[in-house]
């Protein structure tokens, strides 16, 4: 096939790329990138319909013929049994008790890949059964391409963030359709020192190809499907040299969507930790949906496919080290301080409010147009950060910090990854999206984060500041019970699991009891317009001890907003 004729159907293969859902995000930090020497990577599972709590299954042994059930991760649908192996791992959600962690975001990709018949194992399932089988991130990639190898792949295309205590990789992985069972898949180790992140658009273009996966060696940086370049070139997705094939590009082509809804996150991200993304005005075009196609990439390398060529690189190495503080702030953005800033337009209110209700887009006078889509979003069911220490030992270096509902009003409660249960306030069953529970830790958070929302700029700095108050005191009691748990497991693991148990469940519960008092006291001075006088969180009375309030303030909409109020409306609100 000629150059040209490549192009155009590189053109064509855009029209058929699917549209992601534009949910979820993940940021990777890696152990030579973060100040503490630990590994994390985060997750915030976005969905109008996603329930915020914590799945845990136990450790297990399992007789010959046993069988795992698989059920829908989105819809909870039964789906079918596969083989159960002689032992599996405990897991708390995402992690698992040997500090492996896993992440994900759907991009979607090639309609044509989309769906494959006859198959049940979807993403979700995936990354369950994988923690439940593996020790170390290497493993879980091992087994989950297995899996997928045997019984077929039944999800659109996805990217996954997976760790351990040591290493932290970006997976893309994306079914062969109605073509083959199976799917095609590249895996990259983050360098050290590095991170990445990934938002709904496969990541991952050039990488360097083997002839075999050596799960043994741990010099190779880089696993992938034997046909991952094959496949495309039977398919007729892709005409080029081995060296110049690039997964996103041929698998998910990038287009408006995927630059400004979704990879302008991991540039919101980017852009804090390093400088040359943020002074570079190439890669804030790139955020705002600029697309180029040079014959050259930005770091120089030639572009003889005239992919996207000012995208953003794979990972980029932070100007100084990275707290788990700083992790869990970027995933509170909403693009301050950008071009892309939420806070100032019309459709911020007279509040600042950097949210935006859906539909994404919306059309006036025939012209199609959008409203960001940024990290920190209203409709997340749950976010985590999964901390991975390598200096403990594994039930207390893995912290799962996890947090429900929207990522900027949430307080991330530290469960580590050697409880044998998880806490009430959080666990499955208690309440759902159609069952309200007076218990539960999604519906208390959702009380406070609604409310905020109706006068963001005035009510949100207090939520910030008990959050951060919050969250400052785990880190202390962390510490703590890292040294306390470390001596118990030495001499009795058994104590050590009842140890690190009882503190996740407590702090949960009490969390949650913290929090509903919190929403009474925020919804008691700010109703009805007004601002009461308060001391801490105490509402203050009159002086004559009778439940009367002091005078509240009455701050209205404010000057700016008053101002756009009376614009092209003449003499209607003029007082005469």
């Amino acid at each position: 096939m000629k150059r040209i004729d490549w192009a155009v159907s590189l053109l064509v293969s855009l029209t058929l790329t699917a549209i992601p859902a534009l949910s979820c995000t993940n940021l990777i930090v890696t152990k030579g990138a973060s100040k503490d020497g630990s590994v994390m990577i985060t997750y915030a599972a976005d969905s109008h319909t996603r329930y915020g709590a914590i799945a845990y299954t136990p450790a297990s042994d399992h007789k010959p013929g046993d069988l795992c059930d698989i059920f829908h991760y989105e819809s909870g649908k039964f789906l079918g049994q596969i083989p159960e192996v002689p032992h599996t791992y405990a897991v708390v959600q995402f992690m698992n008790e040997h500090q492996v962690a896993i992440g994900e975001t759907t991009f979607g990709g090639l309609d044509s890949l989309a769906y494959q018949p006859g198959t049940f194992l979807d993403y979700g399932s995936l990354m369950k059964i994988g923690l439940q089988r593996a020790k170390s991130a290497r493993e879980l990639i091992r087994v989950i391409t297995e899996l997928v190898e045997k019984h077929g792949y039944a999800s659109s295309g996805e990217s996954f963030s997976i760790s351990d205590a040591k290493e932290a990789w970006i997976m893309e992985i994306i079914g062969k359709g109605k073509y083959e069972k199976g799917a095609v898949w590249v895996a990259r180790r983050i360098p050290d020192g590095y991170v990445s992140g990934h938002a709904n658009q496969a990541r991952i273009t050039t990488f360097p190809f083997h002839k075999k996966n050596d799960w043994s060696d741990t010099t190779q940086t880089t696993y992938h499907s034997p046909d991952v370049i094959s496949f495309a070139r039977l398919h007729n997705f892709y005409v080029g040299k081995d060296s110049d094939f690039s997964f996103s590009d041929v698998y998910n082509p990038l287009t408006f969507d995927g630059a400004r809804f979704c990879d302008a996150r991991v540039w919101s991200f980017f852009r804090k930790i390093n400088r040359e993304i943020r002074d570079n005005p190439l890669f804030t075009d790139y955020a705002k949906g600029v697309l180029t196609r040079e014959p050259q990439m930005n770091d120089h390398s030639p572009n003889p496919n005239r992919f996207v060529s000012n995208r953003l690189p794979l990972w980029i190495k932070p100007d100084s080290l990275i707290s788990l503080k700083a992790v869990m702030a970027a995933m509170r953005d909403h693009y301050e301080g950008t071009p892309l800033d939420m806070r100032y337009d019309l459709g911020a209110g007279p509040f600042q409010n950097p949210y935006r209700w859906r539909p994404m887009e919306f059309k006036i006078d025939s012209l199609t147009y959008l409203n960001e889509r940024a990290i920190a979003t209203q409709q997340t069911g749950y976010s985590f950060v999964a901390q991975s220490r390598s200096w403990l030992p594994d039930p207390v270096g893995g912290i799962f910090w996890f947090g429900v509902d929207d990522t900027d009003g949430c307080v991330y409660l530290p469960v580590y990854c050697g409880v044998r249960e998880v806490p009430s306030c959080y666990a499955m069953g208690n309440g759902s999206m159609i069952q309200w529970s007076d218990q539960s830790a999604f519906w208390t958070f959702n009380q406070v984060n609604n409310w905020g929302y109706t006068r963001y700029n005035t009510i949100h700095p207090e939520v910030e500041q008990y959050q951060e108050e919050l969250e400052n005191r785990f880190l202390i009691e962390t510490a703590i019970v890292d040294y306390r748990a470390g001596l118990l497991y030495r001499d009795n693991p058994t104590q050590c699991a009842d140890y690190l148990t009882d503190y996740s469940s407590f702090t949960g519960d009490l969390l949650v009891a913290k929090w509903k008092k919190f929403y009474q006291y925020l919804f008691m001075k700010y109703m009805d317009g007004n601002i009461k006088q308060t001391a801490g969180h105490r509402l203050l009375d009159n002086g004559n001890d009778r439940g009367v309030p002091r005078k509240p303030s009455q701050p209205g909409y404010g000057k700016e907003w008053e101002r756009k109020m009376v614009e092209g409306t003449g003499d209607r609100f003029r007082k005469f």
